[in-house]
Formats: structure tokens, C-alpha cells, sequence
């Protein structure tokens, strides 16, 4: 078992005040009574969350089970945040009616370095134990592999819906996509985890882990779920290649006005999520107010050291702080958006000869990639001077142009 760090444990809330706190914004626990018993047996628990580091960059919809980790940890609990870079090389069949393609180890170390760095901005680093799954399964022999696999049936894996609906549409499912989740469920057997965090779509792979638990003689793990996060767009899930993500590295005011583009239904979706702040208390003052709320806190969560400001804003009473990071965000976003003021300090591009409209929007990095500049365009979310562009062969001249709501370049 990894050895985790923690604090010594004390009771910071009843058992029954802890359940409350921790079925928040969760979509299902398997199974309620067990969590119920486990917290009442008055020891620090191991809480086991996995990630494969198959993306650089971490954003608000990872930051879902950081949230539900960090809660575990304030009431002392042991955290392992656990990093999946050998079953990254496996590959996860969650989703996925193809087979994906295998990473390279090079890209699986630099995700994972960033991914450390990262998580720290909600996780307590002095009570996180930050561990590698290719540690303990590097070390398993054939025989061991053998003796794993035969915990599981063919008939198991393949009433999974993913594979299921592979199987009868005639797709490819390789056998390594069926030692996937083996491989997840053996990371609690190593662990000895007593609760394992992951999202909904995550279940088969989190249910493998109880079952092989129980195979070698372990008390089954607590699986609890979160929903998926959906993005900016409201609809799909919260993804960097959608071009709906709101990153927790993003500048400040990127992503005050990312939240500040999220819809009225999404905006309490957001607040149940990612904030402990009472529902009943939002859902009492004016939208636009409480989204200008949510958004300076999220901006708080991941850009000010000082945090002191955060009591105020979970009273949804406004921080009294002119120094945190948030206000200075709202502050930029009233004055700019509010008043429809073009930003003194915007970035300039000088225009050369055979730019067009799509190159400069990829090039100066107002667009993630030509998909999501084409998709801007053809949604008329980009002006010059005041008149939409809707040609991304457009020659461009001097001027300003506005790309969404919030973000502004200056041609010259």
C-alpha cells in the first residue's frame, strides 16, 4: 500500500454532515450505506482518483473530482492523486467507437509533469500523494497478467456499452482495450482504496475495481461519481478540441468572460458543480449578478494566493477585496463589456501581404486551431470596425478586430 501523507485525522463534521457535503453534486454512490459506514469507522480513508495524462492541460471539467478530492482531504482523509502513464499507453475504451491511438511515452511524461504542476492549485500538496500506476505495473509477470485476466469474462467485458455496440456494428475492439480496466481495477487493489472518485462514464472501469477487490480478498472500494462537465457551449462535454473549455491556466480575464458566456441554466449547473455556495442563495438575486459572482470566484480559485476573499463571495454578499484577482478580472470585464469600451492594452498583428482572416485568428492564437476559427466565423462571432466577417479568405486591413464577446486584436 503507497504510504499517503495526511495531517493527524479529526472529526471536522459528523459522519452524517460529511455524507451531505460529499453527495453534492455527484450523480451516483455505490453504494451509500457502505460510504455511510465507512466514515463511521473514525479513521483517515484512502481516496483513490486516477488520471492518464492524455492532454496537457487541465480544465474545469477536471477540476470536478480535484473538488470532490479536496473535500475528502479537508476532512482528512488520505488523497492519492494517481497518474495513469503505463494504462495511458493501454489506452481508455470509455467513449469510444474506434480504436484510439497508442501515445508515445515522451508525450505521456510531459502531460504528467504539467498535470502535477497543476492540480496543486485545488489539491493540498503536503496531504496529496501524487503516485505513478507504471510503478506497481511494470512489476506484474505474465503469470500475473494471466492470473488477472482470468478475473473477468468475455462475456463481461463485451456487455459494456461501449463494446457491445462496437461488437454489433462490426468494429475492431482489440484484447489490449479489454485489459484496460484490469488494469484500473488492480490500481485499487494495490492501493487498498476505500473510495474511488470518477465520472459517470467511468462506471464499468470504477465497478471493475470492487470486483477485483473482492477477487483478492479486499473489502470493496465506495465508487462515487460526478458528472461530466459541460462546456461553454452548453451542450458537449467540456473539451479543449471542442473549443468549449475554460482552462485553470487560462488568463484571468479569459476566463471571467468564458464563464460570463455560459447560459442562465448553466451558470447554477456551474455553481452546484464547482462551489460549496448555498443554491437557494443564488437563486435570489438577479442571474446577471450572480454569474459576474460565479465567474470572479472561479477566477479566485485558480489565479489568487490570497484567498481570504472567497467567505464573501460564498455568502454571494461580493469580496471586499480590490486586490484579489477576480474583482480585478470584473472590474476589466464591466469597463469593457458592460460599456462596450475596445481594451487599451490589446494585442497588435501586423498584416502582411497574403494574410488572410483564418491565418492571423490560428497565428496570433485567437483561435485554438482553423476548426474552431472556421466555426467562429460561421457563427458571425468576429467583426472589423463593427461589421461582421463572415469570408475566411477575408484580406484583412488595419483596424480592430472583435472575436467573440471578449477577446479584441488590433490590425495594423
Amino acid at each position: 500500500m503507497v504510504d499517503v501523507p495526511f495531517l493527524p485525522y479529526r472529526f471536522s463534521m459528523t459522519p452524517q454532515e460529511a455524507l451531505k457535503k460529499l453527495s453534492r453534486g455527484t450523480t451516483e454512490i455505490i453504494s451509500l450505506p457502505d460510504l455511510e459506514a465507512k466514515l463511521n469507522e473514525g479513521r483517515p480513508l484512502i481516496i483513490k482518483a486516477g488520471f492518464d495524462p492524455t492532454a496537457p492541460d487541465i480544465h474545469l471539467g477536471h477540476t470536478v473530482l480535484l473538488r470532490k478530492m479536496k473535500q475528502f482531504q479537508d476532512l482528512g482523509h488520505k488523497v492519492v492523486f494517481l497518474i495513469g502513464d503505463f494504462t495511458a499507453q493501454v489506452g481508455d475504451p470509455t467513449g469510444r467507437n474506434e480504436l484510439r491511438k497508442k501515445m508515445s511515452l515522451a508525450d505521456i511524461e510531459k502531460n504528467a509533469a504539467t498535470y502535477k504542476a497543476q492540480v496543486f492549485k485545488i489539491l493540498d500538496p503536503q496531504k496529496t500523494s501524487v503516485v505513478f500506476n507504471s510503478h506497481w505495473l511494470n512489476k506484474l509477470t505474465p503469470q500475473d497478467l494471466l492470473e488477472l485476466s482470468a478475473r473477468s469474462t468475455v462475456a463481461q467485458m463485451l456487455a459494456r456499452a461501449d463494446f457491445k455496440k462496437r461488437f454489433e456494428t462490426g468494429k475492431e475492439i482489440s484484447l489490449l482495450e479489454f485489459i484496460y480496466p484490469l488494469l484500473q481495477g488492480y490500481d485499487s487493489v494495490h492501493l487498498k482504496a476505500d473510495v474511488e472518485l470518477g465520472g459517470n462514464d467511468q462506471k464499468f472501469n470504477l465497478l471493475m475495481g470492487r470486483q477485483l477487490q473482492e477477487s483478492y480478498g479486499q473489502k470493496p472500494q465506495v465508487v462515487l461519481m460526478t458528472p461530466l462537465l459541460e462546456g461553454t457551449d452548453g451542450v458537449n462535454k467540456m473539451s479543449k478540441s471542442l473549443g468549449n473549455a475554460i482552462g485553470i491556466n487560462d488568463a484571468p480575464n479569459d476566463i471571467f468572460g468564458k464563464v460570463m458566456s455560459i447560459s442562465d441554466e448553466l451558470m447554477l449547473r456551474y455553481y452546484e458543480i464547482l462551489t460549496e455556495v448555498d443554491l437557494e442563495l443564488v437563486k435570489k438575486i438577479h442571474p446577471k449578478e450572480a454569474k459576474l459572482l460565479l465567474a470572479q470566484l472561479i477566477v479566485d480559485m485558480f489565479h489568487s494566493v490570497d484567498q481570504s476573499g472567497w467567505a464573501p463571495l460564498l455568502s454571494l454578499k461580493g469580496s471586499t477585496s480590490s486586490s484579489s484577482v477576480g474583482f480585478k478580472a470584473r472590474e476589466h470585464f464591466e469597463k469593457t463589456f458592460s460599456q462596450h469600451q475596445i481594451p487599451k492594452d490589446i494585442p497588435e498583428h501586423k498584416v502582411q501581404h497574403g494574410d488572410k482572416l483564418i491565418d492571423i485568428l490560428v497565428f496570433t492564437k485567437m483561435s485554438a486551431s482553423r476548426n474552431e476559427a472556421r466555426r467562429l466565423i460561421t457563427e458571425k462571432a468576429i467583426s472589423h470596425e463593427g461589421n461582421i466577417v463572415g469570408d475566411e479568405n477575408w484580406v484583412p486591413v488595419a483596424g480592430v478586430l472583435k472575436i467573440g464577446k471578449r477577446r479584441f486584436l488590433k490590425l495594423v
